[in-house]
């Protein structure tokens, strides 16, 4: 089980990391903090193995916080989640050593493939104490792109394919309400799968007001 800490200052981006880590297994999230004093402490006192990393926060930025970790923390891994998209702070972050470099805001599907990508490094790296020149060409260095059937725990493929069918026959904006008169699954499965597929990038979503009435959710295929 690899230990994840999340350092991010916006609460709502930091539900969201917490609510994608979960959704990948192997992964356990035991801390979350909003700056980087808080983390360096943390670290002191916890095992962490990789940080989920935001640049700019209160007291001490990310890219502070990264200095110190790889002078007392080397052997800790960072994954940047940040809205710094300046050509200064990504060669910074990449000096200093961090695996990968996400830009706010991200798609589930973008978090997972950073993640399976480190995991499946990590446990590469572990199999063999040396590793061939091929080796490290196809196998560490090269994209590790987490396979098709490595969905997020109580989503299957199958079903996956069969709710893309059905969205397929939409030419127009949807609601869960139509799909559900044409599919076999509960609306609550169902909805674990629309989701799914939001997170993903694949369809967006809007709230439509009403004259009367709550607003409905719709939905469309991303184009």
């Amino acid at each position: 089980m690899i230990n994840v800490l999340i350092v991010e200052d916006d609460p709502m981006v930091a539900e969201l990391n917490k609510k994608y880590l979960s959704m990948i297994s192997g992964f356990k999230l035991v801390g979350q903090v909003r700056n980087g004093e808080d983390a360096l402490h943390f670290i002191h006192d916890n095992p962490v193995f990789l940080l989920l990393l935001d640049v700019y926060m209160p007291k001490l930025n990310g890219l502070e916080l990264l200095q110190h970790i790889r002078i007392s923390y080397p052997k800790i891994d960072i994954i940047m989640v940040t809205a710094a998209c300046d050509s200064s702070s990504i060669q910074d972050a990449l000096r200093l050593g961090v695996i990968d470099y996400m830009v706010k805001p991200f798609t589930f599907k973008r978090f997972r493939t950073a993640l399976i990508t480190y995991q499946e490094r990590l446990r590469l790296l572990n199999l063999s104490e040396i590793l061939d020149q091929k080796q490290l060409d196809n196998r560490i260095f090269s994209q590790v792109i987490a396979p098709a059937n490595d969905l997020p725990k109580g989503v299957e493929q199958n079903t996956l394919q069969a709710v893309r069918k059905l969205i397929e026959n939409y030419d127009t904006d949807f609601a869960m309400s139509d799909l559900v008169q044409l599919s076999t699954l509960s609306r609550i499965s169902l909805k674990k799968y629309i989701n799914y597929l939001e997170e993903s990038g694949e369809i967006v979503s809007y709230l439509n007001y009403l004259s009367v009435g709550r607003p409905v959710r719709r939905y469309s295929a991303k184009k």
